[in-house]
């Protein structure tokens, strides 16, 4: 442990002797280099990737603003005209240029089919060709947007072609917007997003500082190496006592016992391991409760032990003026009564010891209690890997399974099935999409967690336990497949599977399936099962499935 906290340092001094010496980080100081740090790596990724979004979004929205110029200047008949009678080329021109200033456009340019300018912010450039290169697929009926020089410099175009009403095309409308504007405008929104950087810093540092505080505070300012080694103290001294030691919370639960208490416990029958268990069923006349109840101290007093005449000390623990618990400590009778003499001569020692060990063990209930309350290093190691976990488990259910009260669901469930120590899986090929009507949603949650839950019934007596969830669309319809390892279907009962009430596992079951059939029914949809005896079974579910219109693949 010690390690981790010291970094050596070797400096060579005059007369060549060497300085060596250990600097040493305080907690406070590590947990504000640490959130600082998780600042840190959090903020400067999330600005590079939004500054890099946002710097898209401004492309592809100026983009679309300049393809919308284009369109309507394509559809004018003043364009068209322009195009294809001579003597209306002087007021295409004017109408170009009066369009690109309401607009707020750098330029707008139209080209006959040959690629000749017939409309230029500067006169002087009409009658030539188009300069940049990119118009080649404008001019063969195409519209797209580019990136290229022309006469007026780097500029984003927008081109669109001109189409007479008989469908023949007569030109191509091409709208610009100088790259040097669209930076301008990525400029200031890095300059924001900077500005929102550093804020974060300063407030991850104010926060780092302020959890530090409150921490160190909660540790009555004792540092982590101080906090084991008086845990290691304690744990020695407890160990070392002939005393049999029980400690409980408030709800009279079992969580302290030494070797001495687990000794006279075995003695007496009871190998069980006691912790977070209730007390009155190790020792039904301790009077911990009581104890707990009252606030009272009990020294001294003679107990019975199952059946052992025992001399115990009963004490509340407090924090704070609060009874968070009690602690019995005890020997058997007969014992101190046979070394009574011999102990004479030290008495003083062993009370001065028994004192020394309670002082230990409330020190360590209060830290236990703290630490079970609010263990910050070991909850940070604990949910940095579980977050990471999580977070690829979400990312892979999300991207197959697009429909967010789903994809939760079947979270949920992968999430039950690491509980009942189920492997489940959720099939690669995985593929749903939001569908057109949402009320189908209740229904295919009723089915999938009814025929999960079934599985993971199936699986639970054998060695091999496995679940896998597949779900796909094809043509118009939801596809579902419920597999496990289990024990298979009986005969007898697979005729009847559907019917409310029938079931393999105990009365009062057999409801799952009627409901499977009754959302079937709903939707219109149809069920098949396949079963092996000691191989499995294998659900397989469809239902009319409309995909939701313009959705992210």
């Amino acid at each position: 442990m010690k390690a981790d906290c010291f970094r050596k340092y070797t400096f060579q001094i005059e007369g060549g002797a060497l300085l060596n010496f250990r600097l040493k980080y305080k907690l406070q100081t590590k947990i504000i280099l640490l959130v600082f740090a998780v600042v840190v790596v959090a903020l400067l990724p999330t600005n590079a990737l939004i500054s890099r979004s946002i710097t898209a979004e401004i492309k592809d929205g100026i983009g679309r603003q300049a393809t919308s110029v284009a369109h309507l200047m394509a559809r004018s008949s003043i364009v068209i005209d322009g195009l294809t009678k001579e003597e209306s080329i002087a007021a295409m021109q004017i109408y170009a240029n009066e369009s690109a200033d309401a607009a707020d456009v750098e330029y707008i340019v139209i080209l006959n089919m040959q690629g000749v300018r017939k409309a230029h912010p500067d006169s002087t450039k009409i009658g030539e060709h188009f300069v940049g290169g990119d118009e080649a697929d404008a001019l063969a009926g195409r519209e797209y947007i580019s990136v290229a020089r022309g006469t007026l410099g780097d500029s984003l175009r927008a081109f669109v072609p001109v189409i007479t009403p008989n469908g023949e095309q007569v030109g191509v409308v091409v709208v610009g917007i100088l790259m040097d504007d669209i930076q301008v405008l990525v400029r200031e929104v890095g300059k924001v997003l900077l500005a929102a950087t550093v804020l974060g810093m300063i407030v991850g540092i104010i926060g780092a500082f302020m959890l530090s505080h409150n921490i160190k505070k909660t540790l009555f300012g004792l540092e982590p190496e101080a906090i084991a080694k008086r845990l290691e103290e304690r744990n020695a001294m407890l160990q070392s006592v002939h005393e049999g030691i029980i400690a409980v919370d408030k709800q009279g639960i079992i969580t302290l016992v030494n070797d001495e208490a687990l000794r006279m416990l075995n003695s007496v029958g009871l190998y069980d391991n006691p912790i977070d268990k209730p007390v009155q069923a190790y020792v039904p006349n301790t009077r911990l409760m009581e104890i707990i109840k009252s606030g009272n101290v009990e020294l001294n007093q003679e107990q019975d032990f199952h059946g052992v005449s025992v001399l115990t000390n009963r004490l509340p623990m407090m924090i704070n003026g609060k009874i968070i618990g009690a602690i019995s400590t005890f020997r058997d009778k007969t014992e101190v009564k046979m070394l009574a003499e011999q102990l004479t001569g030290v008495r003083d020692y062993v009370d001065a010891l028994r004192a020394q060990a309670h002082e230990f063990m409330n020190k360590l209930h209060v830290i236990l209690g703290l630490v079970k309350l609010e263990s910050y290093d070991q909850l940070a190691t604990y949910i940095n890997r579980i977050v990471s976990e999580h977070e690829a488990e979400v990312n892979f259910v999300a991207k197959r399974i697009r429909e967010p009260v789903l994809a939760g669901f079947i979270l949920s469930k992968l999430s039950l099935a690491r509980e009942k120590n189920v492997v489940m899986h959720l099939a690669e090929e995985s593929d749903v999409p939001q569908p057109k009507q949402e009320q189908i949603i209740h229904e295919l949650v009723t089915i999938i967690g009814n025929l999960v839950e079934n599985a993971f019934d199936a699986v639970r007596n054998t060695a091999h336990k496995e679940v896998e969830l597949h779900m796909y669309c094809d043509e118009g319809f939801l596809c579902i497949h419920v597999s496990d390892t289990g024990a298979g279907i009986l005969p007898e009962i697979s005729e009847n599977l559907f019917i409310k009430g029938i079931s393999s596992k105990g009365n009062n079951r057999g409801f799952g399936l009627y409901l499977v059939q009754r959302s079937l029914e709903e939707l219109q949809g149809n069920i098949e099962f396949e079963t092996r005896p000691g191989e499995g079974t294998v659900f397989t579910v469809t239902v009319p499935y409309e995909i939701k219109e313009d959705q992210d693949d």
